[in-house]
């Protein structure tokens, strides 16, 4: 294999780096205020739940789809790029919608088209990464950094926009990821997907993606009490607007940390990282669960690093070794719909798990990290078997 020219690995790289950077940027404005600019356009808290479910729903259909048209059209970057554009007019259009169905068929199209992105997104990086021998995580971590920096500015905006014109803020983050998006690299010309789907198919119905996917989106949805209840939880503690901020920042510092170091975890292979994601989730829960003083909740904090970052990492790097070059984005994409509905499911159940005991609802997500160690477990004695057979 000729190795690329250092000018090219260096320009692929930052222009992927500035690709997450826009993408997480936009997460960060939307992901916090769009409930806000729901309220403001006056639905109520239950017509925003709604709302927000939609596009947990219409992901299982549009995620495929446009995941498996990259795969079969060889046409990776340009799906990219088209899903991004698509993004960027859907809230645009939004913020000419008003009344609940409008509101909900809007929002439904356009964030199916943006949460498409990041199995799009994760599986052109792994690709031309690979090519280039460059670290996933060594790239990522921009997203990372760039969500507190989308956040911030976003919340720093709320002073001097209405509530209702936040929509444009968005759609504004959404423009900007789109150009972004425009300068990523071509990969290496990919023949499209051909053949019988059940054949091209076979991988994802295997042992070892099956129980990598079970153990990931258990290990992920674990962390449903605290994305949906620890600012609630930590307010009702007592913790100031400042101190709850300051915890947050700490996750997703941690989360950096671990993606910066990805290189030096590539020996442990995926099931192992995995395994590591678990502890680090078992213990940070079962410790939230005792309703730690504020000290303790920053050392649990760096946790996130494992319980999210390693768990992420361990995924990724078993499809970037065992998914079929044609079916990258494929397999990313029914990663994407294992993790976000059994996601989906936790949040549901976890309302009903803090309405009823409050921050011990913790001890249950333990537990469900607890099982997705064990299906680590799983994934790595198929693979210690398959390399006996």
């Amino acid at each position: 294999m000729v190795t690329p020219a250092p000018a090219i690995t260096d320009a692929f790289a930052l222009r992927l780096s500035v690709f997450y950077g826009g993408l997480f940027v936009a997460l960060g404005i939307q992901m916090p205020f769009l409930p806000v600019w729901l309220a403001a356009k006056g639905l109520d808290a239950n017509a925003i739940g709604i709302v927000l479910a939609a596009p947990l729903l219409l992901r299982i259909v549009a995620v495929p789809v446009a995941t498996g048209a990259a795969d079969r059209l060889g046409a990776l970057r340009g799906v990219l790029i088209a899903a991004a554009f698509a993004t960027a007019v859907g809230y645009a259009a939004l913020g000419f919608a008003a009344g609940f169905w409008p509101l909900l068929i809007m929002v439904a199209l356009a964030s199916a088209a943006f949460t498409s992105i990041f199995p799009l997104a994760d599986a052109y990086a792994l690709k031309g990464l690979a090519l280039r021998g460059r670290s996933y995580g060594s790239v990522r971590l921009w997203g990372s950094g760039a969500f507190i920096v989308g956040s911030l500015g976003a919340g720093l905006l709320t002073d001097r926009v209405q509530p209702v014109h936040f929509i444009w803020v968005m759609a504004a983050g959404f423009l900007a990821m789109a150009l972004s998006a425009t300068a990523l690299q071509p990969l290496d010309a990919t023949s499209p997907l051909r053949g019988r789907a059940g054949a091209s198919l076979a991988f994802l119905r295997s042992p070892g993606f099956l129980s990598v996917a079970a153990a990931a989106s258990l290990i992920q949805a674990s962390h449903a009490v605290y994305y949906g209840f620890s600012t609630l939880d930590w307010t009702a503690a007592g913790l100031s607007g400042y101190a709850i901020g300051a915890l947050w920042a700490i996750g997703v510092v941690a989360e950096i940390v671990v993606f910066a170091l990805a290189a030096s975890f590539a020996g442990l292979g995926p099931a192992a990282l995995l395994m590591v994601g678990a502890v680090g989730a078992i213990i940070r829960w079962g410790a939230m669960a005792f309703e730690p003083h504020l000290v303790w909740l920053a050392v649990l904090q760096c946790l996130h690093g494992l319980s999210f970052g390693a768990t992420h990492l361990g995924a990724v790097q078993y499809l970037a070794r065992a998914a079929p070059e044609r079916l990258g984005a494929t397999a990313q994409g029914y990663l994407a719909i294992a993790l976000g509905v059994v996601m989906a499911g936790f949040m549901a159940l976890s309302g009903t798990l803090y309405g009823a005991y409050g921050a011990h609802a913790y001890g249950a997500m333990a537990i469900a990290a607890a099982l997705g160690g064990v299906l680590a477990m799983v994934a790595q004695r198929l693979h210690d078997t398959a390399k006996d057979m």
